[in-house]
């Protein structure tokens, strides 16, 4: 359950396989645009949930969208529910995972954090009443995951005062389902993005996950195996910070899905003299089809070879030029296209890259 829309949590949480349903509550004003949005780009395990007055009156509408004894409930009743916060995005598969495995043994489980600030309480008169011993304490993170009969329950046994100004769900789950919750160790990038430096935070930390690996794509069928594996190896002693890898592009696309599920946004794409760029047009069909660019930009850089010796450059440059539409087209879909073309006849000392063109590689990379 995603408290509070968010299109870029729900692509994430349809990466996790295992994860049945994903249920997001909205605002009546935004019902049809996110509708919209699920609809176009094929969000099929999403449904949409009323979101509430507070926080846990829109987990209550969540759950009971999962409840089997609600009239005109679509969906079956899970053994395990996720609970998470849209407005943290960065949210990893592995503490899923924790707390689901958690939850299922305990009844409930939360992320946790250390406490960065001391927490205080003042008197009336606004003067220190007490502090905290801040190594005693935890900040209370998302995602949670409760056994679903333990928290739907709770909620059942809420009270108004507990849904009009509650917003810890482990302590409902306590309160009224009799279930400690096991608390398990979060990762940093769990905070909520709140105020306007956040985005500037967040806008970071998704620059430096996009950057962290290239993939080169090449044709099995086709002499480009060689070249796309010697790129890789050039590349990897210039780029020390940056895992690179090969993958041969198949008719079948097998070889590449484990790369855009792990979320790859950055490629090298190697063709060959006779390809028209074959190999890119279908790496860009296989990304389009993935959303994956919904979420992150995606960079592909298509490397074209030219024998120079079979015509004139201009001419053989002048068939290619249509990549500079193709490019405009995808950048609509938020995919950077760059082409570079390269002499053939000079591949073998193009791998034995000076620093300037490198300097070109890592510029259109950047």
């Amino acid at each position: 359950i995603l408290q509070t829309s968010s299109l870029s949590n729900c692509y994430l949480l349809t990466y996790v396989r295992w994860i049945k349903d994903i249920v997001v509550a909205v605002t009546d004003e935004n019902v049809e645009a996110m509708r919209s949005t699920l609809q176009k780009y094929g969000h099929t395990r999403v449904s949409l949930a009323a979101a509430g007055a507070t926080r846990h009156r829109s987990i209550f509408n969540g759950l009971k969208a999962l409840a089997e004894d609600q009239e005109g409930c679509k969906l079956s009743k899970p053994e395990v529910v996720i609970i998470h916060d849209a407005v943290r995005p960065f949210v990893e598969e592995d503490i899923l995972l924790r707390v689901v495995t958690a939850a299922k043994e305990h009844g409930a489980a939360g992320a946790i954090r250390p406490l960065v600030s001391t927490v205080i309480s003042p008197s009336a008169d606004g003067c220190l009443d007490h502090s905290l011993e801040r190594a005693r304490y935890r900040a209370s993170e998302m995602p949670q995951a409760f056994l679903f009969d333990v928290i739907y329950g709770a909620y059942q046994q809420c009270s108004d005062y507990d849904l009009e100004f509650g917003t810890e769900c482990l302590q409902l789950a306590l309160k009224y389902g009799h279930t400690k919750a096991k608390l398990v160790e979060g990762s940093p990038d769990l905070w909520k993005v709140t105020y306007k430096h956040d985005l500037y935070a967040a806008e970071s930390i998704i620059k430096e996950k996009i950057s962290q690996e290239i993939c080169i794509i090449t044709d099995p069928k086709e002499d480009q195996e060689p070249i796309g594996h010697l790129l890789e190896e050039v590349l990897k002693s210039e780029l020390i910070n940056v895992n690179i890898t090969s993958r041969a592009l198949d008719h079948t696309d097998r070889d590449i899905q484990p790369t855009i599920s792990d979320r790859c946004c950055s490629f090298v794409c190697v063709n060959v003299v006779a390809s028209e760029f074959q190999e890119t047009r279908k790496l860009l069909s296989v990304l389009e089809e993935s959303n994956l660019s919904v979420l992150y930009p995606v960079v592909v850089i298509s490397v074209h070879f030219l024998d120079f010796a079979l015509g004139p450059p201009s001419q053989q440059m002048e068939s290619l030029m249509w990549i500079r539409e193709f490019a405009k087209e995808v950048k609509k879909r938020n995919i950077l296209l760059c082409g570079l073309l390269i002499n053939y006849s000079q591949v073998g000392n193009m791998l034995l890259c000076t620093d300037c063109e490198f300097t070109s590689w890592k510029l259109i990379l950047l």
